[in-house]
């Protein structure tokens, strides 16, 4: 029975946190429903325009696959949907194969949805979910708050009523802030402060009340109340507008070889970049929720939320950070809350369209403002900076990236930057020099201690890793003993490839030219596994491999007959 249920739990994921839920937890995963359903009206249709689909598909998009990827994933908290990184690869593949808008280009859009979430299943099934673990906690930590700065720079131009586009590139919103600074729409900018300050008010003096849902309201109603005083310009508050008053219908995407061949490259990196964007966002709330992410299960949530979104008129989602960031800070506990709020924006789309248009756009600025500032991590940042300079680096490249590059490739230059770091933390292992001790019978660190060498013979231990990387390294260290003699203690060596086994052999080779030999001791499986099975037992010679450090003293005591330093008491 317990297998089975394992099975269970394996494929369907979410009978695991049913389990779990109380009514508390559904009632506060009901509240984070609504706000995060409120939340995606307008971002749905900015991003469904960004790729270049009528309005409504973004909305679509948040319904179907937001509940396929809360099913079937494996974060608590990730809320999946469109989002601006994905819309504008949808955009750049498709655009030039049909014309922006037509029924064409939605069919073409549905198939490469389809295809990246075929891609994706693809990763899973081989068990590629491990790639999460490339990511980080420096890496995530940086996009965590460069995603927050560049989401609250989006936001400053409907807090303050701005006209201005929205460039999508962090430097120029604020150079078109600033240009129009001066032209600030005041009761836009007072709803939004209303809002704030609702906001902050009622998380600190009610911390268990939904402080979104209500300074949502407040600013909605204070609005309304704004058109019937007399001040000039009230009328000019954004509002989100009408949304189409129908549920995603079914679609059916195309399919011909050809079309495979043209949208396979960009499916690709479609399916890649949506994975990386859920994996790291789903980390990064994990980070403050103690919740541990399993990569494959993720992988696996988010290539079923493509492909049956694409025959539900959605095209490609990923983790959206906006959404995952309201959905944690209203309280959600469980997936549960994915659900629901897929559920309200169903309900909401369906019957209450009209009554949605008076959201007002500087009260969901000041909302988002919000988020961001508590999707930045002030004390895991301190952590980072103490941990040393490595760290700051992968820190500091992955927020700057963020903010001037395209989120994706912010990702995968501090993905690239900390494996560099890792790789040149791997290629020099620590080589420590060893000295005998209490009558030869304790081997020490002679540098910490003291205790001199012995002249005739070279000891050293290895920590780390001997691989292609770290041959060079390794090689100059054991060149520059002067010893003829050379003792290994290998029992700190985790890992030898066959450039390491080789670069033993071709120093066993050396030193017995010159008289003398390498003698290897305290050898776990890893070490002489890959000797064997690379052919360079023989060289080595079985007879200089030791398992214990007195058994290779003794032997290479006899092999020197009985050498002893000048002045030294042991032999």
């Amino acid at each position: 029975m317990s297998l089975v249920l394992t099975y269970l739990l394996k494929f369907l994921p979410f009978l695991s946190w049913a389990r779990q839920t109380t009514p508390q937890s559904v009632r506060q995963d009901a509240v984070a429903g609504i706000t995060g359903a409120i939340i995606v009206l307008p971002q749905g249709v900015a991003y469904a325009l960004i790729a270049g689909l009528p309005p409504e598909y973004g909305l679509y998009a948040a319904i179907v696959p937001a509940i396929v990827a809360a099913l079937f994933g494996s974060s608590w908290h990730l809320i999946s949907g469109p989002t601006a990184a994905l819309s504008i690869v949808v955009f750049t593949t498709i655009s030039p194969l049909a014309e922006v808008g037509s029924s064409d280009y939605i069919s073409l859009v549905l198939t490469l949805t389809l295809l990246a979430g075929l891609f994706q299943l693809i990763l899973s099934l081989v068990r590629m979910g491990s790639l999460v673990n490339f990511v980080s906690h420096s890496v995530v930590v940086g996009f965590t708050a460069g995603a927050a700065v560049v989401i609250a720079t989006s936001q400053i131009k409907n807090a303050l009523g701005l006209d201005v586009p929205s460039s999508g590139h962090f430097i120029l919103n604020w150079v078109a802030v600033a240009d129009n600074i001066l032209a600030t729409h005041l009761p836009s900018f007072f709803i939004a402060t209303l809002t704030l300050i609702t906001l902050i008010g009622v998380k600190r003096w009610r911390k268990s009340w939904p402080n979104m849902l209500i300074a949502m309201v407040v600013g909605s109603l204070a609005t309304q109340l704004l058109l019937l005083t007399s001040w000039l310009g009230a009328s000019d508050i954004a509002l989100v507008g009408e949304i189409p008053s129908q549920l995603p219908p079914l679609s059916a995407p195309l399919m011909s070889w050809d079309l495979l061949r043209q949208l396979a490259p960009g499916a690709m990196a479609l399916g890649l970049l949506g994975l990386v964007e859920a994996v790291s966002i789903a980390r990064s709330v994990a980070t403050r929720s103690g919740q541990q992410i399993h990569g494959n299960q993720e992988f696996i949530g988010q290539a079923m939320s493509n492909i049956l979104g694409s025959f539900s008129s959605s095209y490609a989602t990923s983790g959206s950070f906006t959404r995952t960031g309201v959905n944690y800070e209203a309280g959600a506990k469980s997936p549960l809350a994915a659900l629901f709020a897929a559920l309200f924006l169903a309900i909401i789309v369906l019957l209450f369209a009209p009554l949605a248009a008076y959201i007002t756009l500087p009260s969901m600025a000041a909302i988002l403002l919000m988020v961001s500032w508590n999707l930045i991590d002030g004390h895991h940042i301190k952590i980072i900076y103490r941990a040393g300079k490595s760290e700051t680096m992968v820190f500091s490249v992955t927020f700057t990236a963020t903010l001037l590059l395209p989120m994706e490739f912010a990702i995968y230059l501090g993905v690239l930057l900390s494996l560099v770091l890792y790789l040149r933390r791997t290629s020099k292992p620590n080589i420590t020099v060893l000295a005998s001790s209490k009558g030869a019978k304790m081997l020490v660190d002679a540098k910490k201690t003291g205790m001199p060498e012995c002249e005739a013979i070279k000891i050293i231990r290895i920590d780390g890793s001997i691989f292609f990387g770290a041959v060079d390294y390794v090689q100059t260290a054991l060149m520059s003993i002067p010893q003829k003699h050379v003792l290994i203690v290998a029992s700190g060596i985790n890992f030898i490839d066959l450039a390491g086994t080789a670069l033993l052999a071709n120093e066993a080779k050396r030193l017995a030219a010159k008289g003398g030999g390498l003698y290897l001791c305290n050898l776990n499986g890893t070490v002489i596994k890959p000797i064997i099975r690379n052919g360079h037992i023989k060289t080595i010679g079985k007879r200089n491999m030791f398992a214990t450090k007195a058994l290779a003293l003794s032997a290479i005591d006899t092999k020197l007959s009985g050498h002893s330093c000048s002045g030294c008491e042991n032999r």
